[in-house]
Formats: C-alpha cells, sequence, structure tokens
C-alpha cells in the first residue's frame, strides 16, 4: 500500500531544498507526496530557528495535530531541520504524539527512523552534536552533509519548484558567529563540498531539462575546497559550471561582505551564463551596531566593497538584508543605516525587526533594550526608504525588452484555477527581477523575450514579444 507524505516547509532556501531532497528520498522508497495534511500518513515540519515567529507556527501548527492523530491520519509526525537540531527533548515535552525529531545534519537517516516508527519502536531522535561538546572534528562528522545526487524522483514529483530551476548547496553550516544568528549552532562548522560532486550534480540537472541553478550556502562566497594540493573558491566553481552546455543561469545566494574578493566580481563579470546579482546583507550602516552583532566588517569597508562591484560589474543588481532595533541601536545608529540605504541604492533589501534569539550570544551578552513600537517604525520607514529606491530602478527598464526565464503561473492565476488557455505568467530576469505577463502555460520553462510596459517598486510588468517562438 502506497505511504502518503505531506512536508510542510518553513524558512529559507535551505530548507526548502533539504525538504525537496528528503521527500526524494522518501518517494524513492515508496511514498507519495500530498500537499493536504488530511490526507497524508506521515506528516513532516522542516522547521527555521531565526525567528520566533517561525517556531510558534510550528508549535501551533504541532498543538492542530494532537486530536487529529488519534484518528486514523496522520499516523507519524515528525519534526525535522533547524528547530529539531535546537529544541531536542523540548518538542516531545511540549508535543507528546511527537514520533521522530531530526536535526538537518542527520537527514540522510530519515527513510530508517521512519520505518523504526511504523515498527513500533519508540520516539526517535537523531541530532548531531552541540559546538561545544566535542572537538571540531567530531563535531563536524555528526554534521553529515546531505547532498544525494538527485535521481529520477527528483523533477518527477519531490520538488515543488518548477523542473527548470533547481538549488545545489555547495556548502553547509557557518563560522560566522555573529551574536544575532542561531544558524552556526543549528547548522554546524562550515563544510565545503567537493567541486566534482557539484558540477556532476549539475550537469545531471542540466542534462534533465534544469536550465538554471542557484549555488546555496550560508555565506556562500566563503566557499573553500582544498584536495591533492588543490583549492578551489567559488570563482574557480563558477568557471567550470559555466562549461556545462545546457545550463542556461547560475545564481549564488547568500554571499558575506568579506568574502567579496576582486576574483569572484571578475567572474560575475566575465562569465555569460552567470547572473550579475549579488545578495550582500549588510545587517545595519552602524559601526556601533556592527561591532555588537560582531559581522566583522566596518560600513566603510561594506561601502568600499559595494565601489568594488560598481566598478567591476556595472549594472549589477545588489540587494541586502537589514535588522532594525538590534541591541542598543540608538536613533543616530538607525539614521546611519537608512543613509547606507539611500547611498546604495540597493535593488530590494529584507528588513527584519530584531527578536532576541535563545542560545545566541546576543541573547546572552545584551539586553533587547529597543522598544517594538521604535522597532516597528524603523522597519515602516526604511522599508519605505528601500520601496523609493525600487521603483526608481525599475523605471529605467519601461519601454525595454528583456530575457525572461518562465516559472509558471503567477499565484493569481493558480487561485483562478481556470482551463483558460492563456493566462498571467510569472519569470525572472538573469538579474532576478520579477516579471510577469500574459501567455500559454506551455511557456513554462522557457526563455523568452518579453517588452516591460509598466513597473512597480516590486515587478515589472510586460507583453510578450512575437509568438515567443
Amino acid at each position: 500500500m502506497t505511504k502518503k507524505l505531506y512536508i510542510e516547509t518553513v524558512g529559507c532556501q535551505m530548507n526548502v531544498l533539504d525538504s525537496e531532497l528528503v521527500g526524494e528520498s522518501l518517494c524513492a522508497a515508496g511514498y507519495t507526496l500530498v500537499d493536504n495534511v488530511r490526507e497524508a500518513d506521515t506528516v513532516l515540519f522542516n522547521t527555521c530557528s531565526v525567528r520566533a515567529h517561525a517556531e510558534d507556527k510550528v508549535y501551533s501548527a504541532l498543538g492542530r495535530l494532537k486530536h487529529c492523530k488519534k484518528t486514523a491520519r496522520p499516523k507519524i509526525v515528525g519534526v525535522i531541520g533547524c528547530m529539531a537540531q535546537k529544541d531536542r527533548d523540548l518538542i516531545f515535552k511540549r508535543a507528546p504524539h511527537v514520533d521522530l525529531v531530526v536535526g538537518p545534519g542527520q537527514l540522510g537517516q530519515i527513510v530508517e527512523l521512519l520505518q523504526r516508527v511504523e515498527d513500533g519502536q519508540e520516539q526517535q531522535m537523531e541530532v548531531s552534536l552541540g559546538r561545544a561538546d566535542d572537538t571540531l572534528h567530531n563535531v563536524q562528522r555528526s554534521f553529515q552533509p546531505y547532498d544525494p545526487l538527485r535521481g529520477e524522483h527528483f523533477r518527477e514529483e519531490a520538488s515543488p519548484s518548477t523542473p527548470h530551476q533547481a538549488m545545489v548547496r555547495i556548502m553547509f553550516g557557518c563560522d560566522k558567529f555573529c551574536t544575532y544568528c542561531i544558524v552556526p549552532s543549528v547548522r554546524g562548522p562550515e563544510q565545503s563540498r567537493g567541486p566534482e560532486e557539484i558540477v556532476e550534480e549539475a550537469r545531471q540537472l542540466a542534462e534533465r531539462g534544469c536550465l538554471e541553478v542557484t549555488l546555496l550556502g550560508q555565506t556562500v562566497n566563503s566557499y573553500k575546497h582544498t584536495a591533492g594540493g588543490k583549492t578551489t573558491r567559488l570563482a574557480d566553481l563558477l568557471y567550470r559550471l559555466d562549461d556545462i552546455a545546457d545550463l542556461k543561469r547560475i545564481k549564488f545566494v547568500s554571499n558575506c561582505p568579506k568574502h567579496m574578493s576582486d576574483e569572484l566580481l571578475q567572474a560575475v563579470r566575465d562569465l555569460p551564463k552567470v547572473s550579475p546579482y549579488l545578495h550582500v546583507p549588510a545587517q545595519s550602516g552602524a559601526n556601533a551596531v556592527l561591532d555588537r552583532m560582531k559581522r566583522g566588517y566596518t560600513v566603510e569597508q561594506y561601502r568600499e566593497m559595494l565601489a568594488r562591484i560598481r566598478e567591476t560589474v556595472p549594472g549589477a543588481a545588489v540587494t541586502s538584508d537589514f535588522i532594525v532595533g538590534f541591541c542598543g541601536e540608538t536613533d543616530d545608529d538607525y539614521q546611519a543605516t537608512a543613509e547606507l540605504v539611500r547611498e546604495a541604492r540597493f535593488k530590494n533589501s529584507f528588513i527584519f525587526k530584531y527578536s532576541t534569539r535563545p542560545g545566541t550570544k546576543a541573547h546572552e551578552l545584551f539586553e533587547d533594550d529597543v522598544p517594538y513600537d521604535v522597532k516597528r517604525w524603523r522597519n515602516n520607514d526604511l522599508l519605505a526608504i528601500q520601496n523609493a529606491i525600487s521603483l526608481e530602478d525599475n523605471r529605467p527598464l519601461e519601454g525595454r525588452r528583456v530575457e525572461v526565464l518562465v516559472e509558471g503561473p503567477s499565484k493569481a492565476a493558480r487561485k483562478k484555477a481556470d482551463d483558460a488557455t492563456t493566462v498571467q505568467l510569472v519569470g525572472r530576469t538573469i538579474d532576478d527581477r520579477i516579471v510577469v505577463f500574459d501567455g500559454p502555460i506551455e511557456f513554462t520553462g522557457r526563455l523568452l523575450e518579453v517588452q516591460i510596459d509598466k513597473v512597480d517598486a516590486f515587478t515589472l510588468f510586460g507583453s510578450l514579444v512575437g509568438s515567443g517562438e
């Protein structure tokens, strides 16, 4: 009898990729993915611990399943990912009906662990060592990289994304230890995959029709792999991936300002398939805040990096992240951040209100002393500044033609769920700008020319040039 699996994913692109890989492994083991928790025999929550809201969402969902589990479905409930690594036994205490807890470093065991539960064994928990529990070598070994080469199930049903795009992890973990961030604790020490393995994975994906790969790493541009006396960095890897014939686009996220080397920028400039899109979180424009965050650079160094980007890759789309209301942030500190945003003219920025996270150094060392109302005002003010810049940045594209990789129907078109031959499609330019236009759904996965008719701060609205042939 076929077992039905539902996976709910919270968090970053790394979690989305983990869910795809877990889905593929379980499909290969005889499961079928369903999109409704009520239909599932097994429900897995792939979790995030970066913000409290993400954890609260999962615990609420687990609470709702407590009574459902007394009926026929679901039979098995599991929590995987970063919250599993962080909370461990606490999950069983708060939700005794949970059957298994699996950290991101143990996902390779998911098929075996679920089988144990099916066989009637007790609750299963597999997590990695804490960063301070043993030697660095042993902690690294306990965080087992999970990047199986994609099999036949990956492009068929395990991936919720278009088969013409894929994420490829090139490194696992983080060693930066920013004081606000839980990731080094839940994802473990930084480990880079071998370039041969990465290139082979990308080649297999391209042979199956994938046109675009996005390389993932917590700080992707710190990628470094040494073997046989040879060191490979991200720039070297990009040159090798650019040689894959059937691959059309290559992106990489997210970048650390300290590792934005001239060699990497030259590769972005010179390689036609590499996207001139650089996501480089700044987090703050005030040195005092950056120091408390332990970011490892000054705002002057960040500005210097931006100048090198603009000089080497003219027209590059640069985006950033900011945290407002971090411990001790003054009005002057916030104004320095606002000034950096005005000066840098990012394509867009992701802006968050700081919330303290147990297990981080900021929670241990600093008082969360910025009132919530102040955080909310700064968040809204910075969003308004950025959105005005984004609109001004998009306006010169009106009347121009751009090449778009079509991702499929837009959210609005999916909600309609009608049988129209022409629907609203969504795609992206090579520098990651979102474009919507009307066209046949069969154009999904194609590179098409679209004329931009109007814009707003977030989206380009266009019309298909010719018949799309």
